[in-house]
């Protein structure tokens, strides 16, 4: 089993990254998160999940180990596999997923590729409690004004904004202002990734 891979990063897209070690080149499953804080970089470390599979053997590698970690509960979950944790992991980062899990946002979930409904109550129900302990334990991302949050998403929900989509927006914003957000910075800020 391989806990990291470092070394210069020879070619890097938004699905993979391949880590050249010592003249050994890894080709490396990445998420879309991982991809923007690799962007630039000339040498990198990616902790790392392999998955074996009758078929293949395959990389899947993270930024933070705190990604890690979000990707192996996911597919602890029945029905999700490794690239379908992949798909949530590029389209909400590990936060943004977290809190929906805690929060039981069934609709932003769905609102991921290839995620139903019974696929979100799965992942609710399985890793709500899990998740709540590495997302600090108390329903909120750590840095977020739960109030403030809640009253931005209803503002952009009274102004015909999808819920999944005003969520999504500010969850990314929230995380930018930190602890001073307040309801008006989220909703005027949410507005540029809309």
């Amino acid at each position: 089993m391989y806990d990291f891979i470092e070394g210069k990063l020879e070619k890097i897209t938004p699905a993979y990254a391949v880590i050249n070690c010592n003249g050994l080149g890894f080709h490396i499953n990445i998420s879309v998160y991982t991809f923007e804080k690799l962007k630039g970089l000339s040498n990198g470390r990616l902790q790392v999940h392999q998955v074996i599979s009758e078929d293949s053997h395959s990389l899947f590698g993270f930024f933070t180990e705190k990604e890690r970690e979000v990707f192996r509960h996911l597919i602890s979950v029945s029905g999700v596999g490794a690239n379908t944790a992949r798909v949530l992991l590029s389209s909400l980062n590990e936060d943004a997923l977290i809190n929906a899990i805690i929060r039981k946002d069934a609709p932003l979930l769905q609102s991921v590729k290839g995620i139903g409904p019974k696929a979100a109550q799965r992942l609710i129900l399985e890793l709500h409690d899990k998740l709540g302990k590495i997302g600090g334990g108390t329903g909120t991302l750590p840095g977020m004004v739960s109030s403030a949050f809640d009253e931005a998403l209803q503002a952009m929900q009274a102004l015909g904004f999808v819920r999944a989509i005003a969520e999504k927006a500010l969850m990314r914003v929230s995380k930018e202002l930190g602890e001073n957000a307040t309801t008006e910075s989220l909703v005027k800020d949410a507005f540029k990734y809309l």
